[in-house]
């Protein structure tokens, strides 16, 4: 396995998704993921701990995943996000601490949905689950 990204959370960051300084708009995001699932998402899986997004290692995929999660640790860094690659798949699992899993339980259910929900949505049912601890 090599590992593409690697980014363990900050517990005393907010548990809010920030956006501030972002190269793109949660709109942009949320389409990113549509095309991206569309292109190479192989399985999805919810463990007890962590949500597991398996796809397909074509050609500047690894790239684009490794890329994705490193934006998502930026907005998002009270979780713990690894991607690793090894020569016929690309995993990415998302994980947190005990306090993380009803938003897991979301970011799971979302990323079913992802080609049909809109960014508006998407927005609502995670702003719903997100509460700033700080």
């Amino acid at each position: 396995m090599t590992e593409l990204f690697h980014f363990e959370p900050r517990p005393d960051t907010a548990i809010v998704c920030d956006f501030t300084g972002a190269p793109d708009t949660p709109g942009e995001r949320f389409a990113e993921y549509g095309r991206l699932f569309g292109t190479a998402l192989l399985s999805r899986e919810r463990t007890a701990e962590s949500v597991i997004l398996t796809f397909r290692q074509d050609d500047g995929i690894a790239d684009w995943v490794a890329d994705l999660a490193a934006r998502e640790a930026a907005c998002c860094p009270f979780m713990r996000y690894q991607v690793v690659a090894d020569g016929t798949e690309i995993r990415w699992e998302t994980s947190g601490s005990t306090e993380m899993q009803p938003l897991l339980d979301e970011y799971y259910a979302l990323f079913g949905e992802a080609t049909t929900l809109s960014p508006d949505g998407l927005l609502g049912r995670l702003n719903a689950r997100i509460v700033d601890r700080r």
